[in-house]
């Protein structure tokens, strides 16, 4: 991608020792078939220099595939390729091989790109930084074997589109590679991630793409940045991906003479920056546009779609700049995933779903006095739908929200009163919201001191009791009611739904 980053603040300082002998031969190598990616996916980019877990991240946000970003060299001349350049972090499976795995057991997979910015401006692109094509195989080879994955990236962008040699060697390395997955039966796609122009590639892109049918190097995929214009005009950007790509198929025509319309819109992706991109707010990226690009994708038939980067969909720096950890405008976490993640071939929309939170959990307050906590609600999966909230507590305890109804993703203020006789414990609250057939439940602990009240006067709990419904006992300084026959199960440990009601503290 565009955005600049600083070597010293992605890189490790560890350093593991790699040979060069570590590269297999391209005649070498393990071509087990590895399981091909659906005719259309939806694959976001995964910025790997960030020490999070890409499995869990994409378990979380609710996406099968991931682009991991980027693959390169440690220093312009080298033929060794590592995550993010650092010697820290080689291709094997102690660097993401368990997270790979785990994505690919759920029904996914990974597309490890090659370039990116940093790479593409520093030499440290595999293919600028090695002048052996044999090598340069060798280390794409190695990633494929590697990881058992089926498509490799091309992130190639700034210096990188000049470098005639590095281009000419580049689609010479994957020819190779390409021919030693076919002689061995094993599925591989390759995608070119290029800048473009809202009309279409610039001459600089079109040339790498020119320069691959010249070396007999097939591309599967050309997928365009469809962000950083820089070019001061007003942008529409939903539009814009539209007419870029467009122009995109238009050029791809006159490369690909003999294929279909279908077939070249088969062979476009398009990667989208959520948010506010590198250049400002007059490049911003709604979730409005989102929507638009998405039923746009799917009526063309494009093939993949992607954006820039899963870490930036969330909305923790509204009204900021463009930031690689979130996108610079008002939105829930993982909105812009939850609208693209369809688009894989064979998804259904998720189901739509909510979580309950109270922050903070727990609190205390004098007899007579109110407390107050924040109950929050967030998207899980699927589109915000109304919620409704209700409260349940003890005797003693008064409870009120306000409101008592919220939209997925907003909140509402629990307060609570104790009554002047309230005897001095522990009250547990239960804050319930129900949207349909579905409903969560958050707890809310409020210790009361400086009360009056009764002393227990129930009798105490007996393991070896039996109790019906309807009769009273006192435990650990509470009054409790059995809600149904029961025996030998401890008040206080059954949970809210369980036997025992918790009648107040006594």
């Amino acid at each position: 991608m565009r955005r600049k980053r600083s070597l010293s603040a992605a890189l490790a300082t560890a350093v593991t020792a790699v040979v060069a002998a570590g590269l297999t031969a391209i005649s070498g190598g393990t071509a087990q078939a590895a399981t091909p990616l659906p005719p259309r996916v939806f694959a976001p980019y995964f910025e790997a220099w960030t020490g999070e877990s890409p499995a869990a991240m994409a378990n979380e946000a609710g996406v099968k595939h991931l682009t991991m970003a980027f693959i390169q060299t440690e220093k312009k001349g080298s033929c060794t390729p590592y995550w993010n350049g650092s010697t820290s972090m080689p291709i094997s499976q102690a660097t993401f091989g368990d997270d790979i795995k785990t994505i690919q057991a759920r029904g996914g997979d990974v597309i490890p790109s090659f370039g990116g910015y940093t790479a593409d401006t520093t030499g440290t692109e595999i293919a600028d930084s090695c002048t052996d094509v044999n090598q340069v195989a060798a280390a794409y080879q190695k990633v494929i074997t590697t990881y058992d994955i089926s498509r490799l990236d091309m992130d190639i962008e700034v210096d990188a589109l000049n470098n005639t040699a590095g281009i000419d060697r580049r689609n010479k390395a994957i020819k190779k590679v390409q021919d030693w997955a076919a002689q061995n039966g094993r599925q591989l796609e390759i995608s070119y991630t290029l800048p473009t122009t809202p009309q279409g590639l610039a001459d600089s892109g079109l040339a790498v793409l020119r320069n691959a049918v010249s070396n007999g190097t097939r591309v599967d995929v050309a997928n365009i940045m469809t962000f950083d214009y820089y070019d001061n005009l007003p942008h529409d950007m939903a539009k814009d991906t539209e007419t870029a790509a467009q122009g995109l198929h238009n050029q791809l025509a006159r490369l690909y003479p003999d294929k279909s319309a279908t077939q070249l819109w088969a062979m476009i992706g398009v990667t989208e920056m959520p948010g506010v991109d590198d250049f400002g707010p007059a490049e911003t990226f709604t979730l409005a546009n989102a929507t638009q690009v998405y039923n746009w994708a799917v009526s063309k038939g494009i093939n993949t779609l992607s954006m820039w980067a899963l870490q930036r969909d969330n909305g923790s720096c509204p009204g900021g700049g463009a930031r690689d950890n979130c996108s610079g405008i008002e939105q829930n976490k993982w909105d812009f995933s939850r609208i693209f993640a369809p688009f894989t071939s064979g998804s259904k929309p998720p189901t739509n779903d909510f979580s309950v939170t109270a922050t903070p959990a727990s609190g205390s307050v004098a007899a007579g006095g109110t407390a107050t906590t924040t109950v929050k609600t967030a998207v899980t999966t699927g589109e915000a739908q109304k919620i409704d909230l209700a409260a349940t507590a003890p005797k003693g305890i008064a409870a009120t929200l306000s409101p008592s109804s919220v939209t997925a993703g907003g909140s509402s203020t629990l307060t609570l009163s104790a009554a002047p006789e309230i005897h001095s414990g522990t009250y547990t609250v239960s804050v319930t919201g129900t949207s349909g057939d579905l409903n969560h439940t958050a707890t809310y602990t409020l210790t009361v001191t400086g009360g009056g009240g009764n002393e227990c006067t129930a009798a105490p709990w007996a393991a070896s009791t039996v109790y019906t419904g309807g009769q009273q006992v006192s435990h650990k300084g509470h009054n409790w009611k059995a809600k149904w026959w029961t025996t030998a199960e401890e008040p206080g440990t059954t949970g809210q739904w369980g036997v025992w009601q918790d009648l107040g503290a006594c």
